[in-house]
């Protein structure tokens, strides 16, 4: 048989997609299988606002065979064991999605169910006393899973909140020491082939000409060669996902970072706040058909922590995906594949697992079509069930502004509709085969917005009420006594992976 692998890959844009890309790459392909070449131009930049992940992101790590301390100090993060919503589904409403696990499961089945047939019974808390991870944010605590046996501490399910441009540049350095070579260089042309319409090289504006054979598009929301070369189009979903601007602003730190990422809604729109070691990232999310730019940056402006670092950036998107995400022999990923807003800390995700899937389909010169096909069906399914898990963020509410009061009547996916259906009757949610956010995430979401059932899983009542009652109290009971042992997030920083101290500049 030939040698017919592909020789030269080019990966068009840095940041932190970019920069994944290339890490992962060099990692795998070890040099030796091709050439792997990244072209990024400092003078356009990246929307860099990207901080926040959710625990697969350890697995990417995990592959790259990162010491998780030094990548912790080199970007000056922070652990994140879930997000707070605050505001969502009325105002004074918060709760926390947390990452691991909820309760224990009883009888073959999820424990919120027994949970859901004795709540508001004497002596029973509320739903987050029965998670680690949600009583330990609230608490400010932290630590890594130990061996502990059976106990709640054994699997502590955590992810990071980073620095997304010190990601990039830790990446990068990551990625040129595994053997790429970056191109510093601003594109200025795509050159097709003739007979396919195959990329057949991209030409600098220095005028040199840089050939390739696999295209990765990490260009951002431009789509420089997925869209302005290979015209592939673009699927809007704005009708379900109605903000399309954001406002993006870093300000000093006032407090020991916390170990979650929080979300509060406003009146037409959300603010994130991002704890890191040297300050605290900040953002406000809106729609442009309710709020002008100015409202929106004075409301994030009122309600930051601390001092601003630096100007506020504005941010234009349009939520949606490319109708394909790999054309020819060009791949797209991150912003350039697709943009769902950061409610939920998926962009960065979305990175992984495009090269994860990536790498398990890698073509040869021939770019087999059944490969090409199978690789967008994957991608189309994970973007589209993530795009049901958000926009229950917003029709799941009760407040009484405009732009929420439209949230609640639009016209939503089926699939979402059957699952908010089904959890209304008897609070079941049922999962499907790979699933991003379990059953354990959309109850965590839709009680917390003050969905409620009628009822609860008829097989609940093999047990009788009092045995259940004493069993979920003792659960929450270890669940206490657990945390109580766990050090505080700062403590757990500065034993094992403080960063180095970074004095900003005063900003007049």
């Amino acid at each position: 048989m030939s040698d017919n692998r592909i020789r030269k890959v080019v990966i068009v844009g840095g940041g932190t997609a970019g920069w994944m890309v290339a890490a992962a790459m060099g990692k795998v392909l070890k040099n030796q299988y091709c050439d792997i070449r990244l072209i990024e131009s400092e003078a356009i930049g990246t929307v860099g606002v990207g901080e926040a992940t959710i625990p697969q992101i350890q697995l990417f790590n995990r592959m790259l065979e990162l010491d998780e301390n030094d990548f912790i100090r080199q970007t000056q993060g922070t652990f994140k064991l879930g997000i707070e919503f605050v505001n969502w589904g009325k105002i004074g409403d918060s709760y926390i999605h947390a990452f691991g696990d909820l309760g224990t499961p009883m009888e073959s089945l999820q424990f919120y169910h027994f949970w859901l047939k004795v709540q508001g019974e004497e002596g029973v808390p509320g739903l987050e006393a029965y998670c680690l991870n949600s009583l330990a944010a609230y608490r400010g605590k932290f630590m890594r899973s130990i061996n502990a046996g059976n106990s709640p501490l054994s699997n502590i399910a955590y992810a990071f909140q980073f620095d997304a441009a010190r990601y990039a540049m830790f990446l990068r350095d990551y990625a040129q020491r595994h053997g790429v070579v970056r191109t510093e260089g601003k594109i200025v042309q795509t050159v097709l082939r003739p007979d396919d319409g195959f990329i057949e090289a991209v030409v600098l504006e220095s005028g040199e000409r840089v050939e390739g054979e696999l295209f990765i598009d990490c260009s951002g929301f431009r789509g420089l060669l997925i869209e302005q070369a290979l015209k592939t189009g673009y699927i809007d979903w704005t009708h379900w996902l109605p903000c399309d601007r954001a406002i993006a602003i870093p300000c000093a730190k006032v407090a020991d970072p916390v170990p979650y990422t929080r979300s509060t809604a406003h009146k037409a729109g959300w603010q994130w706040r991002i704890p890191l070691q040297h300050r605290t990232g900040n953002g406000h999310v809106y729609s442009s058909d309710f709020m002008s730019e100015d409202e929106a940056t004075a409301i994030l402006l009122a309600n930051l922590d601390g001092e601003p670092l630096a100007d506020p950036k504005p941010i234009r998107f349009t939520t949606g995906k490319r109708k394909k995400f790999w054309n020819k022999n060009c791949v797209a990923i991150g912003l350039a594949s697709g943009f769902m807003e950061p409610l939920e800390s998926t962009s960065i995700h979305l990175v992984q697992s495009g090269i994860a899937r990536l790498m398990s389909l890698f073509p040869n010169r021939d770019f087999d079509q059944e490969d090409i096909d199978e690789y967008n069906r994957e991608s189309h399914s994970e973007f589209d069930r993530i795009r049901d898990f958000l926009i229950a963020h917003y029709c799941i509410n009760q407040r009484e502004e405009p732009f929420w009061r439209e949230c609640q009547n639009m016209a939503i996916p089926e699939p979402l509709r059957q699952k908010i259906a089904q959890f209304k009757e008897n609070g079941r949610v049922s999962d499907r085969k790979n699933d991003l956010f379990n059953e354990l995430s959309w109850l965590e979401l839709m009680y917390g917005q003050g969905l409620r059932p009628k009822g609860y899983h008829p097989l609940v009542d093999v047990l009788p009420k009092e045995e259940i009652i004493h069993r979920v109290k003792a659960v929450a009971d270890v669940i206490e006594r657990s945390v109580d042992i766990m050090p505080s997030h700062a403590e757990f920083i500065a034993r094992h992976c403080r960063a180095e101290e970074v004095v900003f500049p005063t900003k007049r």
